[in-house]
């Protein structure tokens, strides 16, 4: 966590290349006699699809994008409902909203990711997709989210902004849905500074994605891309050849990223442990799948939390996402929207009590890929040390 932790002179290379062999063209499309056989997007699509063994990957401006993309393709809109959980970047709601779909919004559990329970509960005759998101590194209660979904005829979309090289019982997220969307945004876990990929073993979704990332654009096969014709309407969600050639870069970065942030999570945690610290962690719903990017602990009570917070503020730590990011991250606070919309707006302070009750009594501690042996003792005696004055 992240990915920027290991930008080098290989990233550097791989740009430079893009001058040196095909005269810099940046777009993914066209050129052809100026680009000297070189589609850096393409190819970058090819290795996540090799990856993470998908039939299709189409790489696009963002994971927002990917999202609103991937439900395109999926046919959801105006009409229909999309469920998502209580807690995920605010990118998720915005898709669906993007869609002209009404949002409908359900509790997590203590592995902060959506409660299949509340997913259910939640179903009417107007559900057609669920998002369930893997958040923070470690995959969401699958198995029983699609067969819940399989049950009722819904499509499923995974929200793997968080996730990237994460699995679920040997499954690579992103792909055990009907459509999984990946970011590479600055702050994951490979990056492309902006960037986002759809992934899906669906042909028909990613004709139909492939169209809409791209002003409709058929990708004929027979004339040039000047006098093709379009499958529907579309956007510019278009990656650029830089972009790509990053990601290739970074991509091939992935296990040796995912290996040293395990490392030195267990690390942590068995100098906690050794410690005795008293504060219960996360539920992990598959430990061997989850990517190693943050400890996250619960506190008894806000109090408790608020003073650890405290603690952590004089000891110089610092936190990712919860707290710190919460104001983005968790739809108690998005009345923006629903003041707009009118879904929830005169009950979302209280609406999400379990999710709130989890999340507002949280700690994350970020776990970097270049933390040394000193540098996560020392973490660990400062988070003894806090506990012991909190407790």
């Amino acid at each position: 966590m992240p990915g920027f932790e290991v930008f080098g002179k290989e990233e550097h290379a791989a740009i430079n290349e893009l001058f040196e062999k095909n005269g810099g063209i940046l777009f993914a499309h066209g050129f052809d006699a100026m680009r000297n056989g070189i589609y850096r997007v393409r190819e970058f699509e090819a290795a996540i699809s090799k990856k993470f063994a998908c039939t299709h990957a189409l790489a696009v401006s963002s994971c927002s994008a990917a999202l609103r993309v991937a439900l395109v393709a999926a046919g959801v809109g105006p009409g229909d409902q999309v469920i998502i959980p209580s807690f995920t970047f605010v990118a998720t709601a915005e898709a669906v909203i993007q869609t002209g779909a009404d949002l409908v919004i359900v509790d997590i559990d203590e592995s902060l990711n959506m409660n299949p329970d509340a997913y259910e509960s939640a179903i009417t005759e107007k559900t057609k997709a669920v998002i369930p998101v893997h958040m923070m590194g470690a995959p969401a209660e699958m198995d029983r989210i699609i067969d819940i979904a399989r049950k009722y005829g819904h499509i499923v979309i995974e929200d793997s902004a968080q996730g990237v090289g994460g699995t679920y019982k040997e499954m690579p997220l992103g792909t055990i849905g009907d459509l999984g969307c990946y970011s590479f945004d600055a702050g994951k876990v490979i990056i492309t500074g902006e960037g986002g990929m759809v992934v899906t073993n669906n042909e028909d979704y990613f004709v139909k994605a492939r169209g809409y990332h791209d002003h409709g654009h058929e990708y004929s096969t027979s004339v040039g891309r000047g006098e093709e014709g379009a499958i529907g309407e579309g956007f510019n969600y278009r990656l650029t050849e830089l972009q790509g050639a990053i990601g290739i870069v970074q991509l091939g970065k992935l296990d040796m990223i995912i290996a040293a942030q395990r490392k030195n999570k267990a690390k942590l945690i068995k100098y906690l442990e050794e410690g005795h610290f008293p504060f219960r962690s996360r539920i992990i719903n598959d430990k061997k799948g989850e990517l190693g990017d943050a400890f996250i602990f619960f506190l008894e009570s806000r109090a408790k939390t608020k003073a650890f917070l405290e603690g952590m503020g004089r000891e110089g730590l610092g936190t990712k996402n919860v707290p710190d990011a919460i104001r983005w991250h968790f739809a108690k606070h998005w009345s923006h929207m629903f003041q707009k919309y009118g879904w929830y707006k005169d009950s979302y302070r209280t609406k999400w009590q379990p999710s709130a009750d989890i999340l507002e009594k949280s700690i994350a501690i970020p776990i970097m890929i270049k933390m040394t042996d000193d540098r996560i003792k020392e973490v660990a005696e400062k988070l003894l040390r806090i506990a012991e004055e909190v407790s």
